[in-house]
């Protein structure tokens, strides 16, 4: 190494000593990254406070378009803004999303600028119908028959009309005595009624 530059070398550090001859060195620590995070939110912070921004009522969801098509998504942020000075500020946990992720309750947030999105989306949606068909036709032909009502076997139907049972059908037997039971009985009722009012007006 050359004699001069090491001369100058030693008289910069030299210059830069904090103490005096044969005092402590102190090692220099880099600030690490929260710390300097937090920094620039307390300049955030400031700058927020110098516009005057007020908290805005609960806010469900803040959706913000990219211009590669997908979409930076927050769910239920804290929403600070000042309308005079057009400053809005979003707190919370941003996840970026495709756009087909977030169908349907986004379509009414699209704009004009999002209609190429849109149309990519709805080619997306017709392409995978498509293929859906397609699987369907190429998957078993009988597949479809395990949703259908299955046909009943031989020509017994249950909604036959009484006159039109088939003679081999057997009726029960206790069908008929019950129901005319009843009707013996109620006669003879009306009689004891009719009998026990003569006695009440004599």
């Amino acid at each position: 190494m050359n004699a001069e530059k090491l001369a100058k070398l030693q008289a910069a550090a030299a210059a830069n000593r904090i103490g005096g001859k044969g005092s402590v060195r102190r090692k220099v620590v880099p600030r690490s990254g929260p710390k300097a995070a937090g920094g620039d939110d307390k300049k955030l912070a400031a700058a927020l406070k110098k516009l005057n921004v007020q908290p805005i009522a609960p806010i469900e969801e803040v959706n913000m378009f990219q211009v590669d098509g997908s979409v930076l998504h927050f769910t239920a942020p804290k929403v600070h803004g000042a309308h005079s000075s057009n400053t809005f500020a979003v707190y919370g946990a941003g996840h970026v999303k495709d756009l087909t992720e977030l169908v349907p309750g986004i379509l009414n947030q699209l704009g004009p600028d999002s209609l190429a999105n849109l149309r990519r989306l709805a080619e997306s949606y017709q392409s995978m119908q498509a293929r859906a068909q397609a699987a369907q036709g190429a998957g078993a032909p009988g597949a479809d028959d395990d949703d259908e009502v299955p046909a009943l076997i031989g020509t017994e139907s249950f909604e036959v009309p009484e006159g039109d049972k088939p003679a081999d059908a057997a009726e029960p037997a206790t069908t008929e005595p019950a129901a005319t039971e009843p009707a013996a009985t109620e006669p003879a009722a009306e009689a004891t009624t009719e009998a026990t009012k003569a006695n009440d007006v004599d």
